[in-house]
């Protein structure tokens, strides 16, 4: 299933509409977007856990994200 802005914005909290979109256009899920967060801030511990390597929308995620400087998991409110 596609996301949607609130998708998006449910797990990276506020966000400017071009990097939504960007990450809308993915045609990535909700939980390929939850584990790019988690790879982005945890790839080494990830690695030595012997997990695969992310596939290529959860790379591509990791590439937008890095490129938005988003890396930290918005607190839970």
């Amino acid at each position: 299933m596609v996301m949607t802005r609130k998708d998006v914005t449910s797990v990276l909290g506020p966000a400017d509409e071009m990097t939504i979109a960007e990450i809308i256009s993915t045609g990535a899920s909700l939980d390929e977007l939850r584990q790019a967060l988690i790879w982005l801030n945890n790839d080494e511990v990830l690695m030595g856990e012997s997990r695969p390597l992310p596939g290529s929308r959860i790379a591509a995620l990791i590439d937008l994200l890095e490129a938005e400087e988003i890396s930290e998991i918005p607190p839970v409110e």
